[in-house]
Order: C-alpha cells, then sequence, then structure tokens
C-alpha cells in the first residue's frame, strides 16, 4: 500500500456523498445507492436492514461498491471501486464512533435522531428501523482516466486480527 494512493483515496471519499453498493443474495445480485462517511478507510453507511439490499448482507457480507460522479467524457472518469466486507455495527463503542463520522459529514442527520420537527416525526418509522453499516474493505482501486485510459492504482488493505 503506497501512501500516496491512500491519500488520493481518502481525497475523493471526502469529496463524495454516495456509493452503489453492490450486494448479492437470494440467487440474485443488487445494487443500491446509499450515503456514506469514513473514518480513514472504513466506510459507514445507514440503512433499513429490511431492504433488498439489508436482507442479502444478512446472508452474504460480502460486498462490491463504487463511488463516483457521473461523467459525459469517459477520458475524465475519475473514482473508487472496493471490495470488503459489510455488517451491522453491534458494540456500543462503535455505534457511537460511528454515528459520529456520520453526523460530521452530514449534520442534518443528527435532526432526524434527536428534534421533533415536523419532518423528524414524519420520518421517524422509517428512521427507527435504520441501522449502522461498516464497510470494511480489503481491496481499493482508484481510477483516474485522466492519467490514461484504464489507469487504477491499486490498494491493499491488511487486517490485523482482533
Amino acid at each position: 500500500m503506497t501512501q500516496a494512493t491512500k491519500e488520493k483515496i481518502l481525497a475523493y471519499m471526502q469529496e463524495h456523498n454516495t456509493l452503489t453498493l453492490s450486494t448479492c443474495g437470494e440467487g440474485m445480485p443488487w445494487a443500491a445507492s446509499v450515503f456514506f462517511a469514513n473514518d480513514d478507510l472504513v466506510l459507514y453507511f445507514l440503512s433499513d436492514p429490511k431492504t433488498q439490499h439489508g436482507r442479502h448482507l444478512a446472508s452474504n457480507p460480502m460486498v462490491a461498491a463504487t463511488i463516483n460522479e457521473d461523467y459525459r467524457d469517459w477520458r475524465k472518469i475519475k473514482g473508487i471501486q472496493l471490495e470488503g466486507k459489510a455488517e451491522i455495527v453491534t458494540s456500543r463503542g462503535e455505534k457511537a464512533k460511528g454515528f459520529a463520522v456520520y453526523v460530521r459529514k452530514f449534520p442534518f442527520v443528527a435532526e432526524f435522531f434527536s428534534s421533533p420537527t415536523k419532518l423528524a416525526l414524519a420520518m421517524f418509522p422509517k428512521i427507527s428501523s435504520t441501522t449502522l453499516y461498516k464497510i470494511t474493505p480489503s481491496r481499493i482501486l482508484f481510477l483516474d482516466n485522466e492519467q490514461g485510459f484504464g489507469c487504477r492504482e491499486e490498494l491493499i488493505i491488511e487486517r490485523t486480527v482482533d
């Protein structure tokens, strides 16, 4: 893993808000866009476990994801492709950390969990079933076609056993 590649990836993650999450379950693939926030290379997102991707993750935690813009010229494409494992955050300490990271990037989300505004109350049934997930990547590719067609830098993440 080169530090320069990691810094490019982290900068790109900070500049973008959504990722396309790809899951597979029940014999079928699925893709969904979710807002994400990251703490270093770990990505957090909120979702309802009853969604299609939530049901898939319950039986198969392996995911692929992309973070990119919608370009009109393929020569300018930049983005991230990653693979890894997604799981519901269960520990109290990591939930606090993950929510803090998420709310720091998306301050408006705090209102839904703490303020009794009309919008928050109207959305409460959906919000009450929202769960914090994390994606722990094992491999990330940074694509930059401005450097040459198909130019990719690979980052393999080595994890220590806890």
